[in-house]
Protein backbone atom coordinates (compact mmCIF):
# COMPACT_ATOMS: atom_id res chain seq x y z
CA UNK A 1 0.00 0.00 0.00
CA UNK A 2 2.82 2.28 1.07
CA UNK A 3 4.28 2.06 -2.56
CA UNK A 4 0.74 2.30 -4.30
CA UNK A 5 1.01 5.48 -2.41
CA UNK A 6 4.38 6.41 -3.29
CA UNK A 7 3.62 5.77 -7.00
CA UNK A 8 0.82 8.43 -6.93
CA UNK A 9 2.34 11.04 -4.80
CA UNK A 10 5.57 11.35 -7.38
CA UNK A 11 3.21 12.66 -9.99
CA UNK A 12 1.60 15.75 -7.77
CA UNK A 13 4.70 16.53 -6.36
CA UNK A 14 8.37 15.67 -7.36
CA UNK A 15 7.57 14.07 -11.05
CA UNK A 16 4.78 16.94 -11.62
CA UNK A 17 4.54 16.49 -15.58
CA UNK A 18 4.68 20.41 -15.98
CA UNK A 19 6.78 21.72 -12.67
CA UNK A 20 8.78 18.82 -12.20
CA UNK A 21 9.24 17.06 -15.40
CA UNK A 22 8.60 20.02 -17.87
CA UNK A 23 6.10 18.02 -20.09
CA UNK A 24 3.32 19.09 -21.80
CA UNK A 25 4.26 22.68 -22.09
CA UNK A 26 2.18 23.01 -25.81
CA UNK A 27 -1.21 22.22 -23.92
CA UNK A 28 -0.74 23.99 -20.93
CA UNK A 29 0.14 27.19 -22.94
CA UNK A 30 -2.83 27.15 -24.76
CA UNK A 31 -6.03 26.27 -22.84
CA UNK A 32 -4.69 27.51 -19.66
CA UNK A 33 -6.66 30.76 -20.38
CA UNK A 34 -9.44 29.82 -18.07
CA UNK A 35 -10.33 26.91 -15.21
CA UNK A 36 -12.83 25.76 -17.12
CA UNK A 37 -10.36 24.65 -20.17
CA UNK A 38 -7.72 23.43 -17.74
CA UNK A 39 -10.20 22.00 -16.10
CA UNK A 40 -11.24 19.65 -19.27
CA UNK A 41 -7.35 19.26 -20.79
CA UNK A 42 -7.06 17.69 -16.84
CA UNK A 43 -9.81 15.48 -17.52
CA UNK A 44 -9.07 14.36 -20.79
CA UNK A 45 -5.57 14.00 -20.53
CA UNK A 46 -6.04 11.80 -17.02
CA UNK A 47 -8.66 9.26 -18.86
CA UNK A 48 -6.19 8.97 -21.44
CA UNK A 49 -3.13 8.28 -19.07
CA UNK A 50 -5.32 5.82 -16.89
CA UNK A 51 -6.51 4.10 -20.09
CA UNK A 52 -3.52 3.90 -22.08
CA UNK A 53 -1.14 3.13 -19.05
CA UNK A 54 -3.86 -0.11 -17.87
CA UNK A 55 -3.78 -1.47 -21.61
CA UNK A 56 0.29 -1.38 -21.79
CA UNK A 57 0.95 -2.54 -18.95
CA UNK A 58 -1.42 -5.25 -19.33
CA UNK A 59 -0.32 -6.36 -22.43
CA UNK A 60 3.61 -5.60 -22.04
CA UNK A 61 4.68 -9.27 -22.43
CA UNK A 62 3.03 -9.72 -25.55
CA UNK A 63 4.15 -6.18 -27.16
CA UNK A 64 7.32 -7.07 -29.13
CA UNK A 65 10.15 -4.67 -28.32
CA UNK A 66 10.76 -3.24 -31.97
CA UNK A 67 7.09 -2.45 -32.10
CA UNK A 68 6.18 -1.29 -29.19
CA UNK A 69 6.27 2.56 -29.94
CA UNK A 70 4.20 2.26 -32.66
CA UNK A 71 1.46 0.10 -30.34
CA UNK A 72 1.71 2.47 -27.22
CA UNK A 73 0.51 5.02 -29.75
CA UNK A 74 -2.31 2.99 -31.71
CA UNK A 75 -3.55 2.21 -27.92
CA UNK A 76 -3.06 5.99 -26.88
CA UNK A 77 -5.16 7.41 -29.87
CA UNK A 78 -7.76 4.85 -29.14
CA UNK A 79 -8.89 6.70 -25.66
CA UNK A 80 -8.09 10.36 -27.54
CA UNK A 81 -10.44 9.34 -30.06
CA UNK A 82 -13.02 8.20 -27.19
CA UNK A 83 -12.22 11.11 -25.40
CA UNK A 84 -12.62 13.49 -28.33
CA UNK A 85 -16.16 11.97 -29.61
CA UNK A 86 -17.33 12.01 -25.39
CA UNK A 87 -16.51 15.89 -25.10
CA UNK A 88 -18.02 16.38 -28.69
CA UNK A 89 -21.18 14.92 -27.87
CA UNK A 90 -21.69 15.96 -24.30
CA UNK A 91 -19.71 19.30 -24.11
CA UNK A 92 -19.70 20.68 -27.46
CA UNK A 93 -18.52 24.33 -26.25
CA UNK A 94 -15.52 22.59 -24.21
CA UNK A 95 -14.74 20.56 -26.98
CA UNK A 96 -14.76 23.92 -29.43
CA UNK A 97 -12.75 25.84 -26.63
CA UNK A 98 -9.97 23.32 -26.67
CA UNK A 99 -10.08 22.59 -30.42
CA UNK A 100 -7.40 20.72 -31.78
CA UNK A 101 -5.41 20.20 -27.85
CA UNK A 102 -7.35 17.39 -27.42
CA UNK A 103 -6.57 15.09 -30.55
CA UNK A 104 -2.92 16.51 -29.46
CA UNK A 105 -3.23 14.55 -26.39
CA UNK A 106 -1.97 11.52 -29.02
CA UNK A 107 1.60 13.05 -29.06
CA UNK A 108 1.75 14.47 -25.57
CA UNK A 109 5.18 13.74 -24.49
CA UNK A 110 3.45 13.00 -20.67
CA UNK A 111 1.28 10.06 -22.03
CA UNK A 112 3.90 8.63 -24.13
CA UNK A 113 6.36 9.10 -21.99
CA UNK A 114 4.70 7.17 -18.91
CA UNK A 115 3.72 4.54 -21.40
CA UNK A 116 7.64 3.64 -22.17
CA UNK A 117 9.19 4.62 -18.68
CA UNK A 118 6.37 3.05 -16.68
CA UNK A 119 3.21 0.90 -18.13
CA UNK A 120 5.22 -0.84 -20.34
CA UNK A 121 7.89 -2.30 -17.40
CA UNK A 122 5.38 -1.96 -14.22
CA UNK A 123 2.07 -4.37 -13.15
CA UNK A 124 -1.14 -2.41 -13.66
CA UNK A 125 -1.91 -1.83 -10.29
CA UNK A 126 1.43 0.19 -10.08
CA UNK A 127 0.79 1.41 -13.72
CA UNK A 128 -3.24 3.00 -12.35
CA UNK A 129 -1.22 4.67 -9.61
CA UNK A 130 1.23 6.13 -11.59
CA UNK A 131 -1.28 7.73 -14.53
CA UNK A 132 -3.64 9.17 -11.28
CA UNK A 133 -1.14 10.79 -9.87
CA UNK A 134 0.87 11.86 -13.19
CA UNK A 135 -3.28 12.85 -14.35
CA UNK A 136 -3.93 14.99 -11.12
CA UNK A 137 -0.62 16.75 -10.85
CA UNK A 138 -0.64 17.93 -14.44
CA UNK A 139 -4.55 19.02 -13.56
CA UNK A 140 -3.50 20.60 -10.58
CA UNK A 141 -0.73 22.41 -12.94
CA UNK A 142 -3.31 23.48 -15.24
CA UNK A 143 -5.66 24.67 -12.66
CA UNK A 144 -3.59 26.79 -11.01
CA UNK A 145 -2.10 28.29 -13.94
CA UNK A 146 -5.13 28.62 -15.57
CA UNK A 147 -6.58 30.39 -12.27
CA UNK A 148 -3.81 33.10 -12.36
CA UNK A 149 -4.03 33.88 -15.96
CA UNK A 150 -7.83 34.37 -15.73
CA UNK A 151 -7.74 36.10 -12.22
CA UNK A 152 -5.29 38.78 -13.18
CA UNK A 153 -5.77 38.84 -17.06
CA UNK A 154 -9.46 38.77 -17.28
CA UNK A 155 -10.75 39.53 -13.93
CA UNK A 156 -13.02 36.29 -13.34
CA UNK A 157 -12.79 33.34 -11.77
CA UNK A 158 -14.74 29.94 -13.89
CA UNK A 159 -16.44 32.96 -15.75
CA UNK A 160 -17.60 34.58 -12.86
CA UNK A 161 -15.96 38.69 -12.71
CA UNK A 162 -14.52 39.22 -9.21
CA UNK A 163 -14.68 42.76 -8.53
CA UNK A 164 -15.62 46.18 -10.00
CA UNK A 165 -13.49 48.28 -11.00
CA UNK A 166 -10.87 45.79 -11.54
CA UNK A 167 -8.08 46.42 -14.81
CA UNK A 168 -7.16 43.07 -15.64
CA UNK A 169 -3.71 43.15 -17.38
CA UNK A 170 -4.26 41.56 -20.67
CA UNK A 171 -0.84 40.49 -20.94
CA UNK A 172 -1.88 37.43 -18.88
CA UNK A 173 -4.60 35.63 -21.18
CA UNK A 174 -2.09 35.92 -23.98
CA UNK A 175 0.97 33.49 -24.57
CA UNK A 176 3.66 35.81 -22.94
CA UNK A 177 1.64 35.88 -19.76
CA UNK A 178 1.37 31.93 -19.76
CA UNK A 179 5.08 31.80 -20.23
CA UNK A 180 5.80 34.19 -17.63
CA UNK A 181 2.92 32.43 -14.88
CA UNK A 182 4.84 28.77 -15.76
CA UNK A 183 8.36 30.32 -15.56
CA UNK A 184 7.48 31.79 -12.15
CA UNK A 185 6.15 28.42 -11.13
CA UNK A 186 8.95 26.88 -12.01
CA UNK A 187 11.06 28.30 -10.54
CA UNK A 188 8.97 28.41 -7.13
CA UNK A 189 8.80 24.91 -7.10
CA UNK A 190 12.61 24.74 -7.73
CA UNK A 191 13.34 27.05 -4.89
CA UNK A 192 11.08 24.87 -2.61
CA UNK A 193 12.93 21.41 -3.37
CA UNK A 194 16.30 23.40 -2.50
CA UNK A 195 14.70 24.72 0.19
CA UNK A 196 14.15 21.11 1.89
CA UNK A 197 16.84 19.77 0.36
CA UNK A 198 19.46 22.07 1.92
Amino acid sequence: MKKLWAEFKKGITIENPTFGLVLGLCPTLAVSTTVNNAIGMGIAATFVLIGSNIIISSLRKFIPHEIRIPCYIVVIATFVTITELFMKAYSPALSKSLGIFVPLIVVNCIVLGRAEAFASKMPVIYSLADALGIGMGFSLALVLIATIREVLGSGTILGTPLAKGFEPAMLMILAPGALLTIGLLIGLTNWIKLRKKG
